[in-house]
């Protein structure tokens, strides 16, 4: 049976009075979990440094595709990381290509659904 006294004792225990947090992985647990995923992926032959601090992981290397860059910042979100700083640094042939890229998504874009496909290519580069 609860008296007024026993529940003002619970009410004041160091355990009933800490706040529930979820435990949160140390920075070379973090950083142990960003390299695995680097070593798994793709991006592996980027070879990019990566640091943990604080749990903020930063990235460092250069690349010749512009979406590892953004690869990279998601996996040291997803294994834990707080924030990312990422100084990974795309190569210009990286650029020129994404450039490229998205100069073709807008022609494909312009092209009419009832035009044919050659028709509308040689259009659209005029």
């Amino acid at each position: 049976m609860w008296t007024a006294a026993s529940i003002c004792a619970a009410d004041t225990h160091p355990a009933a009075t800490k706040p529930v947090t979820r435990a949160s992985a140390s920075d070379a647990q973090i950083e142990a979990a960003i390299r695995a995923k680097l070593a798994k992926s793709k991006i592996a032959a980027d070879k990019f440094t990566v640091h943990v601090q604080g749990g903020v992981a930063t990235f460092e290397g250069r690349t010749d595709v512009l979406q590892h860059k953004g690869v990279a910042t998601r996996m040291a979100k997803s294994a834990g990381a707080v924030a990312v700083k990422n100084n990974i640094v795309a190569s210009d042939a990286a650029k020129a290509k994404a450039r490229g890229n998205l100069e073709e998504g807008r022609r494909r874009v312009q092209i009419k659904r009832g035009d044919a496909r050659t028709e509308a290519r040689s259009a659209a580069v005029k």
